[in-house]
């Protein structure tokens, strides 16, 4: 009979002598309530974490020492991603919607339409298969959800508060002119006069949409032939002297909103939108009333946040095998790992958790052939019988 495979399987090794050989592969380091938390799940943070240092440009000396210093929390933000994750699930919050939009933007910008080839693409782009990209992507949603709703919807700050850390840091809030800018370009290049034309005519028919309400970011995303449509036709802050004299000419002398004319480019015909505008100077209060709101909630948030995953800790059942730290672990609580084949079958539920403070472990037993995505111990860590005499 065939057992089901699961994505971190256990290879059975049978020497000719009929003796039984078990090597794992994958083990368990954590159990969180009814998931659990695999060796290869944190090496796999550890590979993302160092391409994306890469990415930065972080040189190979510093980039050791900075995996060295996130070592000590992987455990940690491993566990912290998934209490959020199932807390948000417990709150029935949603992302199902948000996800399918963000996919449907990713695919537009790759202007791949067949479905196949986009999560080809999508494979090679992310490294990592399709599904396991979106539920990367949900994961992500619903931890910023439930952070946002159960920690950062309950940190008021008063207006007065605002208003006097802007009158104490007013030097901070001084202005040098710049605008922020968004583009939309129509390219024309390694066209025929007649595809020139046609480029033209759609550069035109963008503009006066634009004009007429239509979300200006949007438009650059989907029709846009820079490298910027990705950003949603993001082109950042510029101050006097960065642009050409012709574009500078026409933005600094409009203010907030404008959508310039059709400019002739020697690749194409832009479109430049205004987004924000600082003349230079002091801001005045309500200008930077957003950045002062972030100054003062950005420290408050964090320590926050962290007494909340405390909190959902002490709820939790929790257990780490020996050798691994949680360096977030909630002050007095017992996690230590328990052999499940010392203990009785039994269903621990997290409000007995809650009720009793006892922490007992889940113990399932896989059927042959038997399905489902959750993982269990006895996935991960068997033994084989004794040979046939």
């Amino acid at each position: 009979m065939l057992w089901k495979c699961v994505s971190v399987s256990i290879c059975l090794l049978v020497p000719a002598l009929g003796l039984a050989e078990v090597r794992v592969v994958e083990e368990i380091v954590a159990k969180v309530n009814g998931d659990i938390i695999t060796r290869g799940e944190i090496e796999r943070q550890r590979q993302t974490l160092a391409a994306e240092l890469k990415q930065q440009g972080v040189d190979a000396s510093k980039l050791q020492e900075m995996l060295k210093g996130r070592e000590k929390d992987a455990l940690r933000d491993q566990i912290d991603q998934l209490l959020l994750v199932q807390k948000g699930k417990e709150l029935s919050i949603n992302v199902d919607p948000e996800i399918t939009r963000r996919i449907a933007e990713i695919q537009a910008n790759s202007k791949i339409t067949d479905p196949d080839k986009f999560q080809l693409w999508v494979r090679e782009q992310a490294g990592v298969p399709f599904e396991d990209f979106k539920s990367q992507m949900k994961n992500q949603l619903l931890t910023q959800r439930v952070v946002g709703q159960e920690v950062g919807s309950k940190i008021n700050i008063p207006e007065a508060e605002l208003l006097k850390y802007y009158e104490e840091h007013k030097k901070d809030f001084l202005r040098e002119e710049q605008v922020f800018l968004r583009e939309i370009l129509i390219s024309t290049e390694g066209k025929t006069p007649e595809e020139a034309a046609a480029a033209e005519k759609k550069a035109k028919d963008i503009l006066a949409r634009a004009r007429k309400g239509e979300k200006f970011h949007e438009l650059a995303r989907d029709n846009s032939d820079s490298a910027t449509a990705r950003n949603f036709g993001d082109l950042g802050a510029w101050k006097r002297g960065e642009l050409k004299k012709e574009i500078e000419d026409i933005v600094f002398q409009n203010g907030r909103n404008y959508i310039s004319d059709l400019i002739s480019m020697p690749n194409g015909f832009l479109i430049l939108k205004i987004e924000e505008r600082h003349e230079a100077g002091q801001a005045e209060f309500e200008e930077v009333r957003n950045e002062v709101m972030e100054r003062l909630y950005m420290p408050r948030m964090q320590p926050k946040v962290r007494e909340y995953l405390t909190k959902l800790r002490e709820d939790a059942f929790l257990e780490i095998r020996e050798g691994y730290i949680d360096s977030g672990a909630a002050p007095g609580k017992d996690t230590s790992w328990k052999d499940p084949l010392e203990l009785r079958p039994e269903t621990t539920t997290k409000e007995e958790v809650a009720a009793r403070k006892k922490r007992r472990f889940l113990k399932i037993f896989p059927l042959p052939g038997g399905g489902g995505d959750k993982k269990s111990e006895s996935d991960m860590e068997t033994k084989m019988p004794p040979a046939p005499k």
